[in-house]
């Protein structure tokens, strides 16, 4: 009986991989999000009526939920600042990357989130008779400002992650 050992791969024979650069998040993608959004914000109200005969109404707590991750993400970025630029310290560099892994993946969700909040206020335009119109409107602004300010975060964090010698 015979035993087949398969090679052990040599590391000099792994292809080169990317530079290690990873460049700030563009406004085209964030322009692409965020219109994404605001067509999906626009369109929930009339499918959801005819769905089920009535508009979601907007709540306070998801929208103080997206207000409180724009302040942690916003912390984060002060901190990692503070820490790279001002005090000169070194992070780890997989804290580095997750910074950078949360500052992109917020900045693009925020857009959408932004999007889909002044989506749906600008569905109840023109409509002031309905009941509960301007509640909706109102709160919709507000969530669609937290969005904003998670992008704004979030973009800063990316900022905050360079160093020296970066892109």
């Amino acid at each position: 009986m015979s035993r087949q050992f398969w090679p052990e791969e040599d590391e000099d024979d792994t292809p080169p991989g990317p530079s290690g650069h990873i460049g700030t998040t563009g406004v085209g993608p964030l322009t692409g999000f965020a219109l994404t959004g605001l067509v999906l914000g626009w369109l929930l109200r009339p499918v959801s009526v005819r769905v089920s005969g009535s508009a979601p109404t907007v709540e306070w707590l998801p929208v103080l939920a997206l207000l409180f991750v724009a302040l942690i993400v916003a912390f984060v970025a002060w901190a990692t600042y503070r820490s790279l630029h001002r005090r000169h310290e070194r992070i780890e560099p997989y804290q580095a990357v997750n910074r950078l892994v949360l500052a992109k993946s917020c900045a693009l969700a925020g857009a959408m989130v932004a999007g889909g909040y002044f989506g749906y206020a600008l569905s109840w335009l023109g409509i002031a008779e309905a009941e509960l119109a301007w509640q909706r409107v109102g709160r919709s602004l507000v969530g669609g400002l937290a969005g904003v300010l998670i992008v704004a975060g979030s973009l800063l964090l990316e900022r905050a992650c360079r160093v020296r010698g970066g892109g």
